[in-house]
């Protein structure tokens, strides 16, 4: 059968930092511990880390307390051996007073995932030392005392502590989500001389196999950060956040899922972290706790298995798919409206408004109950598949207001239930980029696309992504609100007189202050719509067997890239012609079928 794309799939790249794999060492000599060496052994272990180590530099001293108690600071930028020796040359000197305390404040030039190690020569008494660490995604955060009005916090990781250091030794320090860290040295008359601080960049070492490029070079910058973000949080486990919310939130996970997929293809994170969530939910608990995230998992095991094709994997869900589907299914009321339970949730902006989040869950119900009906049919589950399909019929007999709710309007469009067009006149395109969040974003840019708003739609990715960029971001954040850049100072300078602190001045609901974060996978959005948009790939069959490639260059002149599939890259380059026509070369690998709309 052909299963239907009800998603989007996307791309990054980040090649700065990307190496080569590591092959890891097989037996002791007893052949008691004997680690795996192929990918699929990995995937399958909970006690191997997929993760590698980089060490990075700091690429610039943002502040320093004074010369008379921070002296050459600028050799931290030097690369060095990494190993201290027992003589000191050009050390920067942390040197406290009575009253004066050294302190700085390094910057590793884009946000990093993991700790650092300080190299210490010399101290005083040649004895160990005490330094205060503060880890920050803002200059002002790293900055921040902990708590006050500003709302610093050491939740899910520690980003402020202090710290025992050696002498003639290393330590290292955190676990977290960060482009900037501060150190300041502790006690009255200490004295300490500094190899080195690097950071200890800890990621997944994947190839970026997809890949965009187009005559906008803004929106080139933002396709790469989004895909950027999602590689960060693609830890243990996909995780939303690498400083706070370092947990599998499963409807967070679908934005990244499409991102992920366009730009890794299928990394096995995916599946551990999907099955992770299953594991620990039973029925008929929600996961998370949030209705609308069991959805989320059913949408994207089938957005999984249209990228992928693994019906072995399908099939392992089936116990726990249709289960899930009955109890979904049996969520309709006589009025047929959906009756999900508390807790009812869309995304941070729209939680106080009740019929917004009743028209976001009802759509959503539809979609995943189609999505489901599919994916019975798959693995031939005709029972549930009935119940799925009449549970649509009825709820398509309901069309819920949008209320005015961007997100809601999406999802109404998305799940066919009113006209896209005239929901992106009346809602989504009312008033540009404003009204939009970082999570449902992405849902907007998908339904503008199905009212052939794609002008719209990447002018929306341009004033709203794009204004994350044009202050400091390196990473997509948690949420963002145009409204906010009016007289905001950027997240990579001391907040100047007169300025708002982006960071630590803004942020609603659970990411007030510094508890904000600015790295979360969901808000990869972006990188996603421009590759099945612009570069126009959507997957038609399962395992991309049929892949259909429908550009829409809107105002651009030209855009190219590349597509991962199970049986390889798909090479694409759009070039617009003086009469608007657009002259396309694709080159697919064996197994794959192009067609054209």
């Amino acid at each position: 059968m052909r299963l239907s794309a009800s998603g989007a799939v996307m791309i990054g790249l980040l090649s700065v930092w990307c190496g080569s794999k590591t092959t890891l060492a097989q037996t002791n000599t007893q052949g008691i511990f004997r680690l795996p060496v192929n990918d699929s052994q990995m995937a399958a272990r909970t006690d191997v880390d997929p993760r590698v180590r980089r060490y990075v530099l700091p690429a610039r001293v943002v502040w320093h307390s004074g010369d008379t108690t921070v002296e050459n600071p600028q050799a931290l930028l030097v690369r060095r051996s990494g190993q201290v020796t027992l003589d000191a040359s050009n050390p920067c000197v942390l040197r406290n007073g009575k009253t004066e305390q050294a302190g700085l404040l390094l910057d590793f030039g884009k946000e990093l995932h993991g700790g650092v190690q300080i190299m210490v020569w010399h101290t005083k008494d040649n004895k160990p030392v005490r330094l205060r660490v503060r880890f920050g995604e803002s200059v002002s955060e790293a900055m921040a005392e902990f708590g006050g009005e500003k709302n610093t916090t050491n939740d899910h990781a520690i980003r402020d502590q202090s710290v025992l250091v050696p002498w003639l030794g290393t330590a290292e320090v955190g676990n977290t989500g960060f482009r900037f860290m501060r150190i300041d040295l502790e006690g009255e008359g200490s004295f300490a001389q500094l190899k080195m601080v690097r950071a200890v960049f800890l990621y997944r070492d994947l190839p970026y196999l997809g890949s965009f490029r187009c005559s906008d070079e803004r929106l080139n910058r933002i396709w790469q950060t989004g895909a950027y973000t999602v590689h960060l949080n693609m830890q243990d486990y996909l995780w939303d956040g690498i400083k706070r919310d370092r947990l599998v939130w499963i409807g967070d996970m679908h934005p990244e899922t499409m991102s992920l997929c366009a730009v890794f293809g299928a990394a096995d994170v995916v599946p551990k972290s999907l099955d992770l969530i299953r594991d620990e939910t039973p029925l008929p608990k929600w996961m998370n706790g949030i209705s609308s995230y069991s959805m989320w998992w059913v949408l994207i095991h089938h957005s999984w298995y249209l990228h992928t094709g693994d019906k072995a994997y399908l099939q392992q869900q089936r116990g726990y798919l249709t289960g899930l589907l009955d109890l979904l299914a049996s969520r309709v009321g006589p009025d047929n409206r959906e009756t999900l339970p508390p807790h009812r949730f869309l995304d941070w902006p729209s939680s106080e408004n009740q019929p917004v989040i009743h028209a976001g869950l009802h759509s959503l119900l539809v979609m995943t109950l189609g999505a489901g009906a599919e994916l019975c049919e798959i693995i031939d589950e005709p029972v549930t598949r009935g119940k799925c399909l009449a549970a649509v019929e009825k709820l398509k007999k309901h069309t819920p207001d949008p209320a005015g709710s961007k997100q809601a309007a999406a999802l109404i469009a998305l799940a066919g239930l009113d006209d896209p067009k005239r929901l992106n006149r009346e809602v989504m395109a009312v008033d540009g980029a404003h009204r939009m969040s970082t999570f449902y974003g992405y849902y907007v840019l998908q339904a503008m696309a199905m009212a052939r708003d794609h002008q719209g739609a990447m002018d929306c990715i341009r004033q709203y992504w794009g204004a994350m960029l044009d202050l400091g971001a390196t990473t997509f954040w948690e949420d963002f609100d145009l409204d906010w850049t009016a007289n905001a100072g950027r997240i990579d300078e001391l907040v100047p007189e007169g300025k708002k602190d982006i960071h630590g001045d803004f942020g609603n609901y659970c990411y007030k202050g510094f508890r904000h974060s600015l790295c979360h996978g969901w808000a990869s959005g972006p990188t996603a719509w421009l590759s099945e948009h612009v570069l126009g790939v959507k997957v038609v069959e399962p395992g991309c067997r049929v892949v259909s490639i429908e550009p829409h260059l809107a105002d651009l002149d030209w855009a190219e890239g590349t597509f991962p599939t199970p049986m390889g890259v798909i090479k694409i380059r759009h070039a617009k012609n003086t009469d608007d026509s657009i002259e396309s070369t694709i080159e697919a690998p064996g197994g794959v079928k192009i067609v054209r709309p």
